[in-house]
Parts: C-alpha cells; sequence; structure tokens
C-alpha cells in the first residue's frame, strides 16, 4: 500500500489546468448548493449532490480517455462536468425529471444517475472508442461493482483474443486499452459484491481502477462501525501485491483535499492499470460531505461541532484556491471573481432548465383549463368542473400527474352525458395517456429490428436417420458451432472450463478453443452475472452460467436491479444481451430442486426468461438469443442431459420464436398448461388419462416471459372448456402469473365450465431423496387424480370415485 504526494514541481501547462479544474469545482459546488434550494422549494422531489468529492473527480476525469467506462454511484456530478458528458443545464433536467431534456434516463432516474448512449436509435452499435462512456448507474448501493468487473473483463478479452475476433473489435476496443473506472462510497465498500468483485478483479488481473470517496460516514453511521481498523485500506492490506508477478490488487492512499497529489498518483495508477491490466483500489480520504448525505436530512443531525469545522477548514477547494494563490497563477481578487461569475452562469443554467421544463407544462395547462372549462359550460356538472379548472390553475409547479387526475375526475363527474366538449376531454385524455405511456412504460426490451421479438422461427430438420443423443451431446454441439462461427462468444462460470460444467455441455470446449474462450470462475454469482453484464455492454456475448437454479437467488440483485432494467432506466441508449444460462426443476434437496419461478417472474421483468423442456429447444433458443439484442435466462430442465433425442440437421441455424407456446398432443375434455420438466410428468400422465376416456389437450408454454403471445392457450380452452395448470414452483408461484395472463389478458375465462385447476408444489421445502420429491413435487399420480376429480365433478356417472 503507498500513499502518493506530489514528486516534481507543476509545469505551467499543469497550473492551468488546475485553474481550469477549479473552475469547474466551483461550478459543480454552485449546482449542488442550488440543487437542495431546488428540492427545498418544491420544484424537484429529491436531490443528491457530489459537495466535498469535487477534485478527487477532477484528477479520475484528467486520466479518464476516449474508450475507458465509468460504472459509478451518485455523487460523481463534477465527473461529469469536467469530461464534458453533461451540462449543469442537464443536471437540472434530471433534478426536475425532465422527460424530453434529460439526456441520461428521459426523466426515468434520480438525479445524478448518468449514462451515455451506446447504441443508435435503431439499436446498433456506436463507435465507443471514439467516446468518453459511462454505464447506466443504478442506486442500489455497490451494484456498480459487478458491472464494472465485467466492462474490465471485455478488455481483457479484447486484448486476448484479438486475433480471433480482429476487426469485430474496432468499435468497441483498441487492444484493449480501456479502463473501467469504478467509484463507490465507503461505506458501501461493507456490501459484499465488493469484496467479491476486488477478489475477482485481483484473481484475473483486469483494468480495474476503484475509487472510493470517504467522507466518514454512510449517510449518518461514521466508518468506525462500518469498516475494520475504520479504513478500508488498511483492511484491504492482503490484496496488494508483495513481490514481483504476484496478482493482487494495488492499493493507494490519497487525500480528498490534495489535488497535487490525487493528479500524480491518479495518472500512476491508470498507467498501470490500462498498460499491465493491474487493478488498484484509490482510497481518497478526507473528503467531505457539507450538504449531508442528501435532501432528505441535514449533517448537522449527527456531526458533531469540531468535526463541521474541520471540514470548513479541510474543503478541497478552499485548498485549491489557496494554492492557485500561492503558486501565483491566480490572485485572490481573479479567483473571487471567477466565482461571482460561476453563481451567474450557474443560476442561467438553472433557470434555462426550469423553463426547458416548465413552460411545455404550462402551455399543456391552460390547454387543459380551456377544455375543463368548455365542458364545464356543456354540462350539468358546471361549477365542479369549473373548480376543477380553478384548482388546476392555482396548484404549485404543477405536473402532467395534476392535469391527468383533474381530466379523469372531470370524465367521471360527466358520466352519462353527451357533447363535444366531453368528446374533445376525452380524446385529450387519451392522447395525453398514451404519450405518458410512451414516456415511461416503454423500452424495457429491446424495440429496434434485433428484437428477441422479432427473430423468426427455423424449425428443427431431421434427416431419416437422425441419431439419438444424450440431451448433453446435443448442447455439446451446438455451443461447439457457436464458438466456432461468432467469435465474439464467450462461456465461463464455476466448472465451465476445464471439466465442460457439470453436466458436459461444454466438453471439451476449452481445450478446443482456448481458455481465454472457454473458463471457469470461482464461487461468486453475483460477479459472474456482473461480469456477463460489462462484457455484453461492450459488444461481446457472454454466456454466462449459474449452476443451479437455486443459486441464482444470491445474482438476484445484479439480475433485477441491472441487466433487466438497463433498456429501461437508460431510456433505450444501452444494452446488455447476455445470456444466463442455469439448470433446475426437480433433483433432491432443499438447495438442488427448487423452482423459484414466482420469485424470478416477479424481479426480472426485462429479461426473457425461456424454459426449454429438453435440450434440442435449448439450443432452438440459444440461437434465437444469439440473434437478438435481448437479454436472457435460460433455465435447462436439470434431469434431461441423460435423455435421449434427435439430433437437428439444422442445428446451428434452428431458432424457436419466443412467446409461442407448442401444443404437443391435441385433446378435447381438458387444456393442460406447463412447462420445463414438469412436460414428462403430465406426458406420464396423459397415457393413464387416455385409457380413463379423458381427452388431454397438453400445451408446452416454453417461454414464461414473454408468455403466449397469440393467446393459444385461450383458443384451446374455447375448446376443451377447461383450464389445468401444472406448475413445480410453489401454490400462487408462477401458476397464479399464468392465470392471471390467461383470465386477465386473453379472457379464458368467458370459456370455463369448471374452475380452473392448478397443480403446483405444496408449500414446503423438498427434502432429500426420491420419497421426499415424491410427497413435495407433483407427481403423475398428482395430476391424473386432480384431473380426473375435475372431470367427474362434470361428469360423475362417467367417472365414478377413485376412494
Amino acid at each position: 500500500m503507498t500513499e502518493v504526494h506530489l514528486k516534481t514541481p507543476p509545469s505551467k501547462e499543469f497550473m492551468q489546468e488546475a485553474l481550469q479544474d477549479f473552475r469547474l469545482a466551483c461550478m459543480s459546488r454552485e449546482a449542488s448548493l442550488n440543487g437542495r434550494r431546488e428540492v427545498l422549494s418544491g420544484k424537484a422531489k429529491f436531490g443528491i449532490f457530489g459537495a466535498g468529492k469535487e477534485l478527487a473527480q477532477l484528477a479520475m476525469a484528467r486520466v479518464f480517455r476516449q474508450g475507458d467506462f465509468r460504472s459509478g454511484y451518485y455523487r460523481d456530478q463534477t465527473f461529469v462536468l469536467a469530461t464534458g458528458l453533461a451540462t449543469v443545464e442537464q443536471l437540472y433536467a434530471q433534478l426536475y425529471a425532465d422527460p424530453e431534456n434529460d439526456p441520461f434516463s428521459a426523466g426515468r432516474q434520480m438525479n445524478s444517475h448518468f449514462a451515455s448512449p451506446l447504441i443508435n436509435a435503431q439499436g446498433e452499435w456506436l463507435n465507443h472508442t471514439t467516446l468518453k462512456n459511462i454505464s447506466a448507474d443504478i442506486s442500489p448501493t455497490g451494484g456498480q461493482m459487478a458491472r464494472a468487473l465485467g466492462l474490465a473483463l471485455a478488455s481483457k478479452k479484447y486484448r486476448e483474443c484479438a486475433d480471433q475476433i480482429g476487426d469485430l473489435a474496432n468499435n468497441f476496443s483498441v487492444n484493449g486499452n480501456e479502463v473501467s473506472f469504478c467509484t463507490i462510497g465507503d461505506a458501501s465498500t461493507s456490501e459484499g459484491v465488493f469484496w467479491e468483485t476486488l477478489n475477482a478483479a485481483g484473481v484475473q488481473q483486469l483494468p480495474l481502477a476503484v475509487f472510493v470517496w470517504d467522507d466518514g460516514y454512510g449517510i449518518s453511521v461514521p466508518r468506525e462501525y462500518q469498516t475494520t481498523k475504520g479504513s478500508i485500506s488498511e483492511a484491504l492490506k492482503g490484496f496488494h501485491p508483495t513481490e514481483e508477478g504476484q496478482n493482487g490488487v494495488r492499493i493507494i492512499k490519497v487525500k480528498g483535499w490534495d489535488y497535487l497529489g490525487m493528479r500524480q498518483a491518479f495518472a500512476e495508477a491508470i498507467a498501470l492499470c490500462r498498460q499491465a491490466h493491474s487493478p488498484c483500489l484509490i482510497h481518497v480520504e478526507e473528503c467531505t460531505q457539507p450538504q449531508g448525505h442528501s435532501t432528505s436530512g441535514s449533517h448537522e443531525r449527527y456531526k458533531d461541532e469540531d468535526r463541521l469545522i474541520w471540514e470548513k477548514e479541510q474543503d478541497g477547494i478552499e485548498k485549491l484556491q489557496a494554492w492557485l494563490i500561492e503558486m501565483g497563477v491566480a490572485t485572490a481578487e481573479e479567483l473571487k471573481a471567477i466565482r461571482k461569475e460561476i453563481k451567474k452562469e450557474v443560476k442561467a443554467a438553472i433557470r434555462k432548465a426550469w423553463s426547458n421544463f416548465n413552460d411545455p407544462i404550462q402551455q399543456e395547462l391552460k390547454h387543459t383549463q380551456e377544455l375543463l372549462r368548455q365542458a364545464a359550460a356543456a354540462s350539468p356538472q358546471q361549477a365542479q368542473l369549473e373548480a376543477l379548472a380553478t384548482a388546476l390553475g392555482s396548484a404549485y409547479n404543477p405536473v402532467r400527474k395534476d392535469m391527468l387526475q383533474a381530466m379523469r375526475k372531470a370524465l367521471r363527474l360527466m358520466r352519462g352525458e353527451q357533447s363535444a366538449a366531453k368528446n374533445s376531454l376525452a380524446q385529450a385524455l387519451e392522447e395525453k395517456m398514451a404519450l405518458q405511456n410512451e414516456r415511461y412504460a416503454s423500452k424495457l426490451y429491446s424495440e429496434g429490428p434485433k428484437s428477441a421479438l422479432k427473430q423468426a422461427g427455423v424449425p428443427a430438420q431431421y434427416a431419416e436417420d437422425a441419431e439419438l443423443k444424450s440431451g448433453y451431446e446435443i448442447l455439446n454441439a451446438c455451443f461447439d458451432l457457436q464458438l466456432q462461427n461468432n467469435p465474439q462468444f464467450f462461456a465461463f462460470g464455476e466448472d465451465v472450463g476445464q471439466i465442460g460444467d457439470v453436466n458436459q455441455g461444454f466438453m471439451n470446449m476449452q481445450e478446443k478453443y482456448g481458455e481465454a474462450r472457454v473458463f471457469d470462475t470461482g464461487i461468486r454469482e453475483w460477479t459472474i452475472i456482473g461480469q456477463a453484464i460489462g462484457m455484453a455492454m461492450r459488444g461481446l456475448r457472454p454466456l454466462a452460467e449459474i449452476q443451479y437454479l437455486d443459486y441464482l437467488i444470491y445474482a438476484i440483485s445484479a439480475l433485477s436491479d441491472d441487466l433487466a432494467t438497463l433498456q429501461y432506466r437508460s431510456n433505450g441508449q444501452q444494452k446488455a444481451p447476455a445470456i444466463i444460462r442455469t439448470r433446475g426443476h426437480r433433483l433432491e434437496g432443499i438447495w438442488h430442486s427448487g423452482s423459484p419461478i414466482g420469485l424470478l417472474l416477479n424481479s426480472l421483468r426485462g429479461i426473457y426468461i425461456l424454459t426449454p423442456r429438453n435440450m434440442t429447444q435449448a439450443v432452438g433458443f440459444y440461437n434465437t438469443m444469439l440473434n437478438s439484442d435481448d437479454p436472457c435466462l435460460v433455465i435447462e430442465c436439470l434431469n434431461g442431459y441423460r435423455l435421449k433425442e434427435k439430433m437437428p440437421s439444422n442445428l446451428a441455424e434452428f431458432k424457436l420464436p419466443l412467446g409461442i407456446p407448442e401444443v404437443l398432443e391435441t385433446g378435447q375434455d381438458v387444456t393442460l398448461l406447463t412447462y420445463g420438466s414438469s412436460v414428462r410428468i403430465a406426458q406420464e400422465a396423459m397415457e393413464e388419462l387416455k385409457e380413463m376416456g379423458i381427452s388431454v389437450e397438453l400445451i408446452d408454454a416454453q417461454t414464461l416471459l414473454p408468455f403466449d403471445i397469440n393467446h393459444l392457450v385461450a383458443e384451446s380452452v374455447k375448446k376443451t372448456n377447461r383450464l389445468v395448470i401444472l406448475d413445480e414452483d410453489l401454490p400462487g408461484g408462477a401458476s397464479a402469473y399464468l392465470l392471471q395472463q390467461l383470465m386477465v389478458e386473453q379472457k379464458a375465462y368467458y370459456h370455463l365450465d369448471s374452475e380452473p385447476l392448478t397443480i403446483s408444489a405444496k408449500a414446503m421445502r423438498p427434502g432429500y431423496g426420491s420419497d421426499a420429491d415424491y410427497s413435495i413435487k407433483p407427481s403423475a399420480d398428482d395430476v391424473i387424480e386432480q384431473i380426473y376429480a375435475l372431470m367427474r365433478e362434470a361428469r360423475p356417472t362417467d367417472f365414478p370415485p377413485i376412494y
């Protein structure tokens, strides 16, 4: 571990840069101070700012180059100003949640959550090597770490596999020289993902630079309660390499008010990181936070008088100003004039941002009032409608929500009336609602030409003498073709490399294509997903394996908070078409037989969830997704790897469309809907049900997100008038989702002659052994008897009691 101070006298050029940075620091501080006022005055909902971190971020901006990526947290406003990735006006557009002028998220994220365009409006990649890139921020503290690891890993892969990737790297990398800059608050280093990421970076030796802004507190909790030894750099000493050639993470300590020391330390650390892919952690101590954590509270509540005095004395801007005067770069009067000028600039930018946001709303408000008054003149409810118009006009800082509420209330008051004015009001409401839907309920998935939903299916073809292969062999052949034909395809996870995964889907692939393409990871699910996200954001096509479905829960934050929201929170400016592969459904024991599909359906909107019943179907989905630009989760059947399937003759071209169930067997009495491993349970049960005289139409959902976009299941229910859902999840898990889709979205209840039946696992955890599995998970016997009971209720004379 090293502490760095300036070793050589600063040059004239350096001092001019320092003067420029002083100006930017003052601008950022002024933006923070005014931002707090805007929130407290009611113009904005919430504010969180980077006051006290200005000098560190300016020093970081000086070493951030085109092609680099930042994966940061929500205090880096000075950095985005210094790199030219934001203006004060744009910072305030985001603070006001302006959907038209916030360039980072179109009003979808809180302030200080930044993103830069990585793709164009058609979803095509921009040239990242000519841009300074920001991966879209998220609020969960520490969540940026896993993605930062993946962004750094992409640089390593572009360098390692340059011969294979060739010109395909042109838009993404220049020999892997790009550094992943990750910023994090000191308190968030207590998060597990921080340690997991540093360990993975140290093992793999990646160009990852982690900057810890340390202001002594995590909201109100001092670092002594957060970190061993009260210092993250002290706690991490064991990560620092102690001899030549040893892996690890370089640990560097600097002071947040020491502009000169930070400039030199950052330059040296990033140069090594860029050239040698040697990761580093830069602990920036003694930062201040003069505004407290956010606009939700004041730091005076938890800082004593001595600490408040110290923060004023150690303020980085004041320290830099004193140095500039001491070095003769500028006089006190000149710097005072700069500060005065900055105040005017910032206030002008704020007025412009507010005008850009508020003026269109005021115009819409006047038009809405006019429509309400026209409606009032034609309605017996004139007084109440006039009151709505008046109240709307007197609202303090009204937003579109106020208009929509007034219009909907007015139309409810006018129910049963007929007038041209009412029709105009209703039409205007419909238009406003549609526009709001586009502003805030769009771009969850790709909407471009490479959307997964726009990938046409290509049926599997079979030769007359098609060989029967074990399921794992079919997967193995698929992955072999992908590695051969797509140099941007990488596969990794626990045991994926040397042994070819625990079920042999990647058997011999590392030996054939090299450790750089097919590689093992440590047991660290969160950062396995982070690797996939970062690599996919930089043009690579990663397949990341989580060994078992139960262990996906360890990665749920990275999946739910980051991957699933990326296209949405960046307003379609970024994408990460990562494939997450796992295996699940039935095995034995609490930790290897879970089917938490309800959890996934409710937390992973933004990721397609694909549940193939066998490995051939899995291949069809892998081929589809590798031709799309959406992320997905593929859940293979854990008990299907040794089952025999015919080998398709068009294995590389075969594609399955998403959202299209398959009718596996037609029937007249009951529609049985299921997916994954439960298909085989259903097929086993149907043999006996046929003998009992019950005709079942078996439908494999195939994909759960999306589900049945053409309403095939409702058409089946229209024929059979009965619905049974077979699901390995707990009661109310995936079956509740499927019922909502069928009853609410597809209106299948119109066609039911019997209550819909769900056959699911018991509300228990399955124990170890076949007896436990049989007792907890739905069996063929359960399916037979429950469907029989359903038919007996309808036709008791045809179906006498079993017991």
